[in-house]
């Protein structure tokens, strides 16, 4: 869309130093400043003319104008107070329909008891894609939180830290799958998508990056706790058997292979190794 101007390097850190901000770890705070690079984040993700977006750490905002400058409407959760007063003077000065965009404070983590904010220019916001930046440290509980609290996020693509994305995307089977690959599952399909050089960011991180997106899929028809808790039971302890990690949860090693035979998978199994849909009838066999 015309009328929109990307942030710059050089215009990242003269806002920081403008607004006294010094990015810190705590908040996990790397600021993009490459057009090429928020562009390709917000095609990755498929944003279109009119689709209702929601950010998570807008921070100051390049990510934020590369949505509006594709067509979005967009509702921003930033938690730093400062960053979100002085969000919406960026937009304004940068994008011609400023009034498609607005900005709540509050920890995203939080967003059971928040409300989103709607752009001046629709009546109310529901989301359909999440798209961020998000903050190494915080990475996975937002995505889980948003894809619990948001049933209407079709699409979540979001840039984190290789490995988490790596992590995120896993498939069974997978080294580096884990709780995270399956509680995602349990409400999207993951894919990896490109990475994204640690050069981009001010200032420069310690890792590279790399874009994940999830697609929303029909959740399981099954209690999402108990699932979860079996989950957290079988990777607790990764070296181990089900039979044996899961026998905290179960009440005994015996009970856990009980289970396990009843739900047709093998006790020797480790939990690396298992979809959601074993999860699922893990869980089911524990209540028959």
């Amino acid at each position: 869309m015309a009328g929109t101007s990307l942030l710059t390097p050089s215009d990242i850190r003269e806002l920081s130093n403008k607004l006294g901000i010094r990015p810190t770890k705590t908040l996990g705070q790397n600021f993009v400043g490459d057009g090429g690079t928020v562009r390709k984040i917000v095609s990755h993700a498929g944003v279109s003319e009119g689709d209702r977006v929601l950010e998570i750490g807008p921070g100051l905002g390049s990510l934020t104008l590369a949505l509006l400058e594709a067509g979005a409407f967009v509702s921003a959760v930033e938690i730093d107070p400062k960053l979100a007063a002085a969000l919406p003077e960026t937009v304004n000065a940068r994008h011609d329909r400023p009034e498609r965009f607005a900005v709540a404070q509050f920890d995203a983590l939080q967003l059971a008891d928040n409300e989103l904010a709607v752009p001046p220019e629709l009546d109310a916001f529901v989301p359909t894609h999440l798209v961020a930046n998000l903050p190494y440290n915080v990475a996975v509980p937002a995505i889980l939180t948003a894809l619990e609290h948001l049933p209407s996020l079709h699409i979540v693509d979001v840039m984190v830290q290789l490995e988490v994305a790596e992590r995120l995307a896993a498939k069974p089977g997978s080294r580096v799958y884990g709780v995270p690959s399956v509680k995602a599952a349990w409400y999207a399909e993951a894919a990896r998508g490109p990475l994204i050089s640690r050069s981009v960011f001010w200032p420069v991180p310690n890792v590279d990056s790399a874009l994940v997106r999830f697609d929303r899929r029909q959740e399981p028809d099954a209690d999402r706790e108990l699932v979860f808790k079996v989950i957290d039971g079988a990777f607790a302890q990764r070296r181990k058997t089900l039979r044996q990690s899961l026998a905290s949860w179960a009440g005994s090693p015996a009970r856990a292979e009980e289970i396990l035979r009843s739900a047709g998978i093998d006790p020797a199994l480790r939990g690396e190794k298992l979809t959601i849909e074993d999860f699922v009838a893990i869980a089911e066999a524990s209540q028959a």
